[in-house]
């Protein structure tokens, strides 16, 4: 990572892993996200190769950072049929809608460019997606989902929510996790906890990675 690019250098929120920041519930959730697979376990190679894309293309990574797994996370939460407690009547469970929109997706695609989405330029999938965001599409792949819902209710909840229950994504924004059990107590602006990262000001880089090195 590059010490003048990110705005906590030398912060590694799994420095914690081992002391009373964390108890043991923490810790297990944590390992059980570092330990995501990178193979699908629920969904089929057409539609894992469609969600990758996909995650890509909402949530684009730095080559030069460890890579949160956003399709391993997917499709774990996939596997697992975990729901929200709750939903549009208009989408379909958790799973299903998954299923279609991910098809839908490839097949939008190849109408337009005779390729899949994870085949087509970086560009052309924005576009499709930027299609799908302002309800500009309805055709019969969508059966009956409404594409709009599916994206503002699905496609980024779903993937964003995932990158940042993510410790690497933590280290991006100088989160110390979970606040039990050591908790928080300076909750005010421009203060922070010893325990907590030191956020990298301009020409103070270097100070700010030297102290984040010693946080845990």
């Amino acid at each position: 990572m590059n010490l003048y690019t990110s705005r906590y250098p030398g912060y590694d929120v799994l420095r914690r892993r081992d002391t009373p920041s964390w108890d043991d519930i923490t810790r297990k959730v944590i390992e059980q996200r570092l330990a995501t697979p990178s193979d699908p376990q629920c969904l089929d190679a057409v539609r894992w190769r469609a969600l990758e894309a996909l995650c890509a293309c909402i949530i684009p990574q730095p080559s030069d950072r460890p890579q949160v797994p956003l399709a391993g996370m997917i499709d774990t939460r996939l596997k697992a049929n975990a729901g929200d407690g709750f939903r549009y009547a208009r989408l379909p469970p958790l799973r299903e809608a998954w299923c279609i929109g991910l098809t839908a997706l490839d097949e939008e695609s190849k109408v337009r460019h005779g390729l899949p989405f994870a085949s087509i330029e970086r560009d052309h999938q924005n576009a499709l997606l930027k299609q799908i965001q302002h309800g500009e599409l309805a055709s019969a792949f969508w059966q009956g989902m409404d594409p709009q819902l599916f994206f503002s209710q699905r496609i980024l909840p779903d993937i964003c929510g995932a990158y940042y229950s993510h410790p690497y994504s933590w280290n991006e924004i100088g989160f110390g996790g979970p606040a039990n059990p050591r908790g928080y107590v300076r909750m005010y602006y421009d203060r922070r906890d010893p325990w907590e990262p030191a956020e990298a000001k301009p020409g103070e880089e270097l100070k700010a990675f030297r102290k984040n090195r010693r946080v845990r």
